[in-house]
Parts: C-alpha cells; structure tokens; sequence
C-alpha cells in the first residue's frame, strides 16, 4: 500500500517566511480549541445536567473525552511519523469538529458521551501533531520560542475557559460552548492547510496492528482506574483491582509485541536515549505536581475565600503570567546558547518553593500573598514545559520525532490523571473526617460544597467550612513539593544534546 508523505514541500525557507507563521498561527489556534475544550465544559456541567438529565453519569461527560484522547495521542504521533502529520492533523481536527457538533446537538446524557468520546478521538491528536508540526518548521535551537508561548496557551485556557463556558450559559445557552469550535476550527485548519504544503512523495509502512490495540488497552484501563476509583468504585473494588490488573497486562503485551514489531507504535530503544526517559520523567512528575495540586485551587476560592466562580477564575491569572514570563524566557535562552538543561532544575526549584507556600494558604491569606504563589508555580512550569519538548525533538531521530513528542505528553496526562485521582482522594478523606456528617461532601472530593451552599448557612458555619477546606489542601501541596523535589533529583542526570539550527527537511524521500 502506498501513502503520502505530508511534509513541507519547501524544507529550506528560513522560520521567519511568512508560511511558518502561518503554520504557527494555526497551530496555536488549533492548540487553544483542544485546551480550551478541557476547560470550558465544566462551568456548563450543571446546566447540561439540568437539560438532559442523568446526573448520575455526569462524570462520564469529562471522563470520556480524557479515556478517547489518552487512548489515541501515542497513534497520532505515530501516523504522522508514518504517513506525514499534514493529512493527520485533517483527520484529527475533522472528528473534533464532527465530535463538537454531534455535542452541541446532543439530546440526552448517553448520546452526550458517545459524542464526547467522538471529539475526544480527535482532540487526542491536536495537542501531539501540534509540537510534532513545530519540529518539521522550526529549527531545534528556535522551537523554545515557540513551544514556551504554546506552553502559555494551556495556562490561559485553564482561565478563559470557565468565564467563556459561564458567558455561553447565561447569554446563549450551553450547545454554544461546542458550536463556537466550528468556525475557529474550520479558519485554523484553512490557514494550516493553506501554508502546509505535501511533498507528493510516497512510501509503503506496516502499521504495528497489535502494539496499537495492546496499548490502547492499556491505557485506557488506566485511565479509567484514576477517573473511577475512589469516586464511583473504592479503590480495593472488583471493578478497580479488574481494570488494574488490565492494564498492567496489556503493557506486558505490549513491551513483547514491540520488541518485534518492525514499525513499533513507541519504539522502546528510545527509552534508551537519557533525554527521552528523564524527560518523560520529568513530564510525569510535573504533570502530577501542577495537574494534581492546582485542580484544587477553585475549591479554595471559592470556599475558603469566598470568590464566585467567576472572579475564581481571574485569581488564576498569576499562575498564567508567571507561565508566560518564564516560558518566553527560557525560549529565548535556548534560541541564544543552544542549552536548556540549567531550565528544569529551576523549573523544579521554583516549583517546590510555590508548593511550599501553597501548602501554607490560610482563609484569611491576603490576596498578594497567594498570587504570589501561585506566580510562583507557573514560573516554575514555564521553565519546564518547553524544555521537555525541545530537547527531545532535538535528540531523537527526525523519523521518530511525533512518537517521542507523543510519548512525552503521554506521561504528562499519565502523571496528572493519577495525582488527580491520589490528592482528591486525600482530599476527601480529610475534609470528611475534619467535618464529619455535618456537612455533605459526597464521593467527589467535597464538591457537593459549593457556593449556593454556603450562601444560606451563618458566618461560624462557614468559616468552621472554609478552615476545615484548608486543612484538608494543605497536605495535597506538601505531597506535590515533595513530587517536585523528586523531579529536581531526575533533572541533575539530564544530559544536554546542544540544540543546532540544523534544516528541517522531509521525511520521506
């Protein structure tokens, strides 16, 4: 079977021609849909509820978008490694766009879900093709610039995210909050396509059949271990202990399958470059460290502090200012020296120091006090972000550059489902054994405490609530200092590959 190879036709026009732009220009817009859709979705959720129905299975509204795209970015970066990554980006935007119409004109719960998978298939990819892409147009010592504003674009979705879903509610209604990706999709996907050329080439591939299935397997009981357990299974459940022991079957399998596959879905001999495994280490770990802890930031304002869930969401900005301030400067330190390894050991660093601080948040914090924490913590992720690709796709073969990218971000969702799961289990536990059945915190970490709550209840009672909310955070941030101490130790036995200005060129020939 014969393929095209979808690579630029043009290898040697310098970054700055106005193509490239246009590739980044689109990709960033492509980045900020499949950002923003994990995001924008949770301010409507209620009112999504009180439309369709099935309150019981609300959680599979989020769960199901994360199980579909977890399962598919290792594919991705694999097919576009295979084939060229112009005609899988169209693939990938096309059911993220069909998967947000069949959401928008979801009729009931169930229908709402398979829909939600269906985009989830889709967004799988944007993030995984999108820093793939870069790395086809940017030279290495050039892609921390770029890679450390897309970086900022994660972070500023976490805050427009819930204030755009909240505006679509109360002006529109919430079907708008997946028909707005239509024309944003439709507009990136034309200016990629018009500024990504193919190179007409072709090539004949055998896809690794068996490694893709055992993979998918594998992470997608993965998935479904941190998104149920503790929640609508205990931990030490049939169901739990079934899918666990799923999972870490599949991998098995998989690890055999690929050690004879002749195009492996995740080549394991990469595992033998050092900047391949510390980084995907590193990923994990800072994942787990801001996924896990900053999860539980609205919850402190908006209970312990008493901000609405609008002005919660502005609160978060420093953590996106103090993101893009560091990422724009560690770019611009690799674009200048060629050398990134110093960046994550103070990423690390500053992580640890925001942790820390977090971990000492009162109800009465003043309002400097915590955004500078929580400034503290995006600094420190914006060091290390950009560096995790940048320098894997600069130490791995040009062939396996959309796997390794797939893998790295990968482990990064890995570390952040499972913390997720761990601290608001912690969570939970703490603030019901601080509270006992004076309250309901329900099984999903205390978010039966809302604002609508607190509003009729006297001021001792929810100062008791918002003291009792703080105690149970503060150990979740300590255990994230701790995991961003783990990553500084890792970071020390990075190697440093100098990032060169070397010609991207095509990948088939």
């Amino acid at each position: 079977m014969s393929h095209t190879s979808e690579q630029p036709s043009s290898p040697d026009q310098p970054h700055e021609d106005v193509n490239v732009r246009m590739v980044i220009i689109s990709i960033g817009l492509l980045l900020l849909l499949g950002a923003l859709d994990q995001t924008i979705v949770s301010t409507a959720l209620p009112t999504i509820t009180a439309d369709l129905g099935g309150l019981e299975h609300l959680s599979w509204v989020v769960t199901a978008y994360i199980l579909s795209s977890t399962v598919v970015a290792p594919l991705y970066g694999k097919l576009g490694d295979l084939y060229g990554r112009r005609n899988t980006v169209f693939v990938s935007v096309g059911l993220f766009l069909v998967g947000s119409i069949l959401c928008g004109a979801a009729t009931n719960m169930t229908y709402l879900i398979l829909a939600r998978a269906i985009q989830g298939f889709g967004g799988g990819g944007l993030f995984v093709l999108a820093l793939s892409v870069v790395g086809d147009v940017i030279p290495a010592k050039d892609r921390g610039k770029v890679q450390g504003v897309f970086a900022a674009v994660f972070s500023v979705s976490s805050v427009i995210g819930p204030l755009m879903g909240g505006w679509f509610v109360d002006v529109f209604s919430w079907h708008w909050i997946f028909f707005i990706n239509i024309p944003l999709g439709l507009i990136a996907v034309l200016g990629f396509a018009a500024s990504f050329k193919p190179t007409g080439k072709r090539t004949s591939h055998a896809i690794d059949w068996s490694g893709a299935v055992t993979l998918s397997v594998a992470l997608a009981a993965l998935t479904l271990v941190t998104a149920l357990g503790g929640r609508s299974f205990p931990w030490i459940s049939v169901e739990i202990i079934g899918l666990s022991a799923l999972a870490s079957i599949s991998a098995l399998a998989f690890i055999r399958i690929e050690r004879r596959a002749a195009e492996p879905i995740l080549p394991l001999n990469l595992f033998r470059l050092n900047v391949f495994w510390v980084t995907c280490v590193i990923g994990f770990i800072a994942g787990a460290a801001m996924f896990g802890a900053v999860t539980f930031m609205p919850l402190y304002l908006q209970i312990a502090q008493g901000a609405s869930p609008t002005m919660s969401g502005l609160l978060l900005i420093p953590m996106t200012v103090g993101i893009l301030l560091s990422s724009i400067g560690s770019g611009r330190y690799m674009a200048k020296t060629g050398k990134y390894r110093i960046l994550p050991l103070l990423g690390m660093s500053a992580l640890i120091l925001g942790m820390l601080l977090l971990s000492r948040l009162q109800p009465d914090t003043s309002l400097t006090v915590f955004s500078l924490s929580l400034a503290t913590v995006g600094f420190g992720m914006g060091f290390i972000f950009p560096v995790i690709t940048t320098s894997v796709q600069n130490a791995v073969p040009r062939e396996q550059m959309g796997t390794a990218t797939a893998a790295g971000l990968m482990f990064r969702q890995i570390g952040g489902s499972l913390a997720v799961a761990v601290f608001g289990a912690m969570f939970s536990a703490r603030l019901a054994a601080s509270l006992g059945d004076r309250i309901p915190t329900g099984d999903s970490g205390g978010m039966e405490i809302g604002p609508q709550m607190l509003a009729g209840l006297p001021d001792m009672a929810k100062a008791m609530i918002g003291q009792a909310v703080v105690d149970a955070l503060s150990p979740i941030y300590l255990l994230a200092a701790a995991l961003a101490f783990c990553g500084l130790l890792v970071s020390f036995l990075l190697q440093e590959v100098k990032l060169v200005n070397r010609q991207v060129s095509p990948q088939h020939e």
